[in-house]
């Protein structure tokens, strides 16, 4: 699994671009991201933390590696690694769009599902990865501490 050494600002590969939150793409990055249920929604249901679930593994290792994730009450947490040829952002955009449908549709949610934006980051080297798998592995038990298992967290092979 890659991990970057080392970001220079000056890279032909690097490109940022910014809309309300800035965005850093560079192939073969492992990426975290994150993004909250719209301010008016309620917390997810455990029926539809699983579509969210569904959503996200829809096109694992075709479109993208899915180290690790966890869909929470209100947010989701995502390690992911797109495949050549398919970019971050029609990737997250994919795995809201169809869940939110599947959410509107099977569970009667009223649209926008989940804000606009969402947060991603470079992960830089592979102390950043650990970190990063932990804090995604870990985010159920930070919320619930007496919980004994949490069925929306997947932690992949390829970590």
């Amino acid at each position: 699994m890659p991990v970057l050494p080392g970001l220079e600002m000056n890279t032909p590969e690097l490109t940022i671009y910014r809309r309300k939150l800035p965005h850093w793409r560079i192939q073969g990055a492992i990426y975290f991201v994150t993004w909250r249920l719209a301010k008016h929604q309620l917390v997810l249901t455990p029926e539809e933390r699983t579509d969210v679930e569904t959503s996200l593994k829809y096109f694992e290792g075709q479109r993208y590696e899915l180290p690790a994730y966890v869909v929470m009450d209100d947010h989701t947490h995502v390690l992911v690694v797109p495949l050549e040829g398919f970019g971050l952002q029609k990737i997250v955009h994919s795995w809201k769009t169809f869940s939110a449908r599947r959410l509107t549709k099977n569970w009667g949610r009223t649209s926008p599902v989940w804000q606009h934006e969402y947060f991603d980051r470079i992960v830089r080297d592979e102390k950043e990865l650990i970190e990063k798998a932990q804090y995604i592995l870990n985010n159920p038990l930070k919320r619930w501490p007496s919980i004994q298992e949490y069925p929306w967290v997947g932690f992949g092979s390829c970590l």
